[in-house]
């Protein structure tokens, strides 16, 4: 699958103890008019680092140090909440920069198309149900696709939890993913949470999302 890979800042760490912040592909004005350049630069460079400052600290003296995020992913049950909150904020995060851009394919893949029209009902009912999840987390939260035991599944999580944890409600593997902290939209849409939500599908990266798919598929 193609998850960010933390290997190498895993490696990095054992050298330097840190986690670091992964830079943009594209430039903070690159989403405009869906997206605005402030926003973008407060959420990455302010919310998305304090995340990564704040994880390297609750993660210092303790055994959780050595783990990969992935591999705290799967054990913050037994993990103190400020490494779930702050881990959890930088995996979402990372995630996430990845399935927005600026130069996107129109719709998914072939593969995915049916694959969403066979479990959702076709990709508008999709886009609906999807959107019914991510206005319908009450305060601050994400709304997910996953791939959840040979089927896509719509579910939102609360805070900076996913569904790779295992105190997650529903567990699966990402596949697209929505961020709806008001931080992620509030300097342009206010409290319009569903304008924002439109407009994120115009800058939905979906090679990256269908690509994301076929590596679950393998």
């Amino acid at each position: 699958m193609v998850l960010p890979s933390f290997a190498s800042e895993a490696k990095n760490r054992l050298e330097s103890a840190l986690f670091t912040l992964p830079a943009l592909n594209y430039s903070f004005d690159a989403l405009e008019p869906h997206i605005d350049k402030l926003t973008m630069e407060i959420h990455h460079d302010r919310h998305h680092k304090a995340y990564v400052d704040n994880l390297n600290k609750a993660v210092t003296g303790t055994s959780a140090a050595s783990l990969s995020l992935e591999a705290m992913m799967g054990q913050m049950s037994q993990l103190p909440v400020a490494i779930r909150n702050n881990g959890g904020g930088h995996w979402n995060h990372s995630f996430f920069w990845k399935l927005i851009g600026p130069t996107t394919a129109s719709k998914p893949s072939t593969e995915l198309l049916a694959q969403i029209q066979k479990d959702l009902g076709g990709l508008d009912t999709f886009k609906t149900e999807f959107a019914k999840a991510a206005t319908g987390r009450f305060g601050s939260g994400w709304a997910w696709l996953i791939w959840k035991e040979g089927k896509l599944v719509i579910s939102s999580t609360p805070n900076q939890d996913n569904p790779l944890m295992d105190v997650a409600e529903v567990k699966g593997t990402p596949i697209l993913a929505l961020d709806v902290w008001e931080h992620a939209y509030y300097l342009k849409y206010q409290n319009k949470r569903a304008d924002y939500i439109t407009a994120f599908w115009n800058v939905v990266n979906w090679d990256f999302v269908s690509q994301q798919y076929s590596s679950i598929k393998k």
